[in-house]
Order: C-alpha cells, then structure tokens, then sequence
C-alpha cells in the first residue's frame, strides 16, 4: 500500500528553508533558480510574496513548487513560477507529487484571487530542423568539458581569435564574488537596458541576490583601463551554472568585450567544476542565438504554461514561445525610452520592472 501524500502551501518566510534548499540540492530538473535565494531576492527586493507548495510522504519532502505572487497596482494579480526567469517550475519524485503540487497551486492562485497562475519549465533537447520550433523561445544549454584548456581547445578557430582579439585590445577580466562588484555591473547593465529601450532592474534587487546566493552568485567585469565595458552575472547550484544577466557597452563592442566576458565566465565555472552552463533565452535562428551557438550551446524546449482563471477555476493554456510583432506601441515606447536621461531611466524603471515577469 502506497504512502498517503500531504500538500501544504506556507509563505516562504515560515518554511524551514533548510529542508527545502537540502530538497532542491539533490533534484535532477533543479535550476539555480530553484534556490531560496531567488524567492528571498523577491521578498527583500520587490516586496513581492514568495510562497512554497511542499508535498511530504511518510513525513519525508518529496515535492516543491516555489512560487513569486506580483500584484501590480493596475492589472491582475499573478502567481508565477518563477518571474524573472526562464524557468522554475515544480520539481517532484512522481508524477502523482507533480500533479498535486499543481493542484494545490491553482487552489492557492483561487485563494489569493489571482486571476494568472503561470509555470515555467524545461523540457527536451530540440532538433534545429524542427518546424514548429523554428521561431519559437528556447533554453540554450552548453555541456562543459572538465578543464578550461579542454573547453578552449573545442572552440573553433574564428572564436579562440576573437577571445584573443579583445585581450589583445587591451580587455581585461575579473571574476568577483564580493558585493561591491554590483556597483560597476549596474553602471553596465543599467546602460546597457536604457539603449535596448526597457526597464531597468533596481540596484537593490542585484545586491540582495548577492546577500542571497553568497558565493554562489559570480560577477564577471570586463575593464578597459579603469572603466567597466562589460559585465555578467553567472549563478551557481550543484554541477549547474547559468548567467541571466550580461551586458556591454555599445561604443566599445568593436573590442570585443563580450567574447572576453563570457569566455572569463566559461573557464571559471568549468574550472571549478560545473558540467553545464545555461546561456538563457534565445529565439531560434537569431542573432543572440547564433551568439550562443558558437560556445557549443544547444536549443532545449521551453514549456510555460499558463492557468486563466475562469468563473472560479483555472483553464490551462499552453504558451508556446512563438515571437510576435508585439504591440503596435512598443516601438514608439523604446524609442522615448532612449530618450530619457539615465538618472531618471534608472529611477522609474524599477518601479515598472518590479511588476514585469518577463
């Protein structure tokens, strides 16, 4: 006779979040964004509530599904797994613990009135040939070999050259894990999104992933001469490493600052170990895809899947990562973003940021 399984949803902030870490830690599917840090980088930061649906048999955790709940002051509450993220969805010994992770968070999305419950999940390695995902959002996954000389050595001579190039320039890289490293990512990264024409994260958000994730949260700086040019942020779980966040200055990408920082990036966390390295998001086919490509990164499914509610219950829709022509409007609005004095980009975008999930 099977055991019986108990649900329970809790605030984060009450979960004893040793036993839910010790659970991720040993998960096949956990992502570093699986880790506490994340939902606690949420909380501090955003202000957002972060909550957990556990699942025990025989008194043992066996399933965790972590949730971010966003409340924007105009618009539908949200419950996502995990905003800001590519993914971050259930991880569970069965797929009975799966489904009753699932139930239980639609229940809780009814409770809190959201009217979104959105969950974000890998899924399996994509043939390029594929026709349906040939447009589609993908997770770029890179194997790592067990030395940085291995991993140089792989590379194609065109890449290795253009790695030289820019220490030839006269880039150089540091690996950091002190907080003060945020400050010159954000003078980058913040840059960097005022000339992409989106809102910027808050400073506040990276330093309490840095008090969050400790050593487990890498910055990779690119200087030329004194100034940062370029700058990533590289997140550690197990044998896993994924960098969310990378950026540079777009006057001095003709030294290849971006070759230098990845490459800094790569050989650091296959040195100490890491196996796999997630370069994030791409659309297939594109420009940041082929980016990727080049450092031996393949496309991999992305699975997002929304519940709507309706009359009280929750309809499932699949999302799949198609690219849209997006609004009419969003052009325009890039546009008078660039516009905008840094100061004051960096100071009304957080406060839009904070409620997009993307």
């Amino acid at each position: 006779m099977s055991a019986e399984l108990q649900a329970r949803v809790s605030r984060m902030s009450v979960y004893p979040i040793e036993e839910y870490d010790a659970y991720v830690s040993r998960s096949p599917k956990a992502t570093p964004y699986h880790s506490s840090g994340w939902l606690q980088a949420a909380e501090r930061a955003y202000h957002h509530t972060a909550w957990l649906v556990t699942v025990h048999r025989d008194g043992s955790l066996c399933g965790v599904l972590p949730l971010v709940e966003v409340k924007p002051p105009v618009g539908l509450k949200s419950l996502v797994s995990l905003p800001f993220c590519d993914l971050g969805g259930p991880l569970a010994d069965d797929d009975d613990v799966r489904h009753l992770l699932v139930a239980e968070a639609k229940a809780l999305a009814g409770t809190n009135k959201a009217r979104l419950l959105e969950i974000r999940e890998g899924g399996e390695a994509l043939d390029e040939v594929q026709t349906d995902s040939a447009s589609g959002k993908v997770r770029m996954l890179c194997p790592l070999p067990q030395t940085s000389e291995a991993l140089f050595k792989s590379y194609k001579p065109k890449l290795r050259s253009q790695i030289r190039k820019a220490e030839k320039n006269g880039l150089r890289a540091e690996i950091r894990t002190d907080i003060e490293a945020v400050d010159p990512f954000y003078q980058v990264f913040a840059w960097n999104m005022r000339r992409l024409g989106s809102p910027v994260h808050s400073q506040a958000w990276f330093r309490e992933m840095k008090l969050a994730f400790g050593d487990q949260m890498l910055v990779g700086l690119v200087f030329l001469e004194d100034q940062p040019v370029g700058a990533g942020i590289v997140l550690l779980a197990g044998n896993q490493a994924c960098i969310p966040w990378a950026s540079t200055l777009e006057q001095h990408n003709h030294l290849a600052p971006n070759m230098l920082l990845y490459w800094a990036l790569l050989s650091h966390v296959c040195d100490q170990g890491c196996q796999v390295f997630d370069f994030g998001r791409s659309t297939m086919g594109e420009g940041t895809y082929r980016f990727k490509k080049q450092w031996g990164a393949k496309p991999y499914e992305l699975v997002w899947t929304d519940w709507i509610a309706d009359e009280g219950t929750h309809q499932a829709v699949n999302k799949i990562q198609k690219q849209t022509a997006g609004s009419r409007l969003r052009p325009l609005v890039e546009r008078l973003w660039r516009r905008l004095p840094l100061a004051l980009a960096n100071w009304v975008g957080p406060k839009l940021r904070r409620y997009i999930t993307l």
